[in-house]
């Protein structure tokens, strides 16, 4: 299961009128069917969007879908795209509509791709998809047969890995070094630590640990394989949801 999103705008808004109504927005429709894990965030919001714009819904509500579409990954070309093909199918006026609240919401943001950071997204990590929690990318910059091997990995918002521990007889472990959004570091025994652009993890051989996005924000870090003897990834059982912070610390 993904992380279960946690919504309280029913209950804000409705909890006194209609608490029945608020509890079914907040806990069935985003706290159990937004949180299965039968297409991605990004295409939720996607179907999200096409929806209200199909209705002419272009209200507070579609602009809060608008900017979790941001937030999921849908960039201003692509969300430019899905509403120039709306138009034929929902209506033009819909779609002049809907062009005026996603301008604001994106402005200042390049087309095309988002995240990455410096280095970019790559392809879908679907090598290593078994070992995520939902959706992951993968770029390698250089080639572990002449040098060090060094990835920039990027997880969707609340995407992390499994438990896993870099075993080797010498030397071996690993240096992430986060270059763009903000995730989680954390061994086990410990608390999670707070990851930044600009921070550097230094794991060591035989620490059990993971790492992934917030669950709010897209998070990229390089992946430095340290040199060993004899060294193996180790995958283990997924973050639970319990397991995964709720929250900033």
């Amino acid at each position: 299961m993904g992380h279960k999103i946690k919504q309280t705008a029913g209950r804000d808004s409705l909890g006194n009128f209609a608490p029945k109504f608020a509890e079914l927005n907040d806990d069935v429709l985003f706290g159990e069917v937004w949180s299965r894990d039968g297409i991605s965030l990004k295409l939720r919001s996607i179907l999200t969007i096409s929806a209200l714009v199909s209705k002419g819904l272009v209200d507070s509500s579609f602009k809060y879908h608008a900017e979790t579409a941001r937030k999921n990954g849908v960039t201003k070309t692509e969300m430019a795209e899905i509403l120039t093909h709306l138009a034929f199918y929902a209506g033009w006026p819909n779609a002049w509509a809907a062009f005026r609240v996603v301008t604001e919401v994106y402005a200042g943001d390049e087309g095309g791709e988002e995240h990455g950071g410096m280095f970019g997204l790559g392809q879908p990590n679907d090598a290593f998809a078994q070992y995520f929690i939902g959706n992951s990318y993968l770029k390698p910059l250089t080639d572990p047969k002449e040098t060090v091997f060094i990835a920039n990995v990027t997880f969707e918002p609340g995407c992390r890995n499994n438990w896993h521990i870099h075993h080797a007889d010498k030397g071996g472990g690993q240096l992430l070094l986060c270059v763009d959004g903000e995730g989680w570091y954390q061994e086990e025994g410990k608390e999670p630590q707070s990851l930044k652009p600009g921070d550097v993890v230094m794991i060591p051989a035989g620490v059990k640990h993971w790492h992934g996005a917030k669950a709010d924000s897209w998070f990229s870090h390089l992946a430095v394989e340290c040199p060993g003897e004899n060294t193996s990834n180790e995958w283990l059982e997924p973050v639970s949801d319990e397991q995964y912070p709720a929250e900033d610390r």
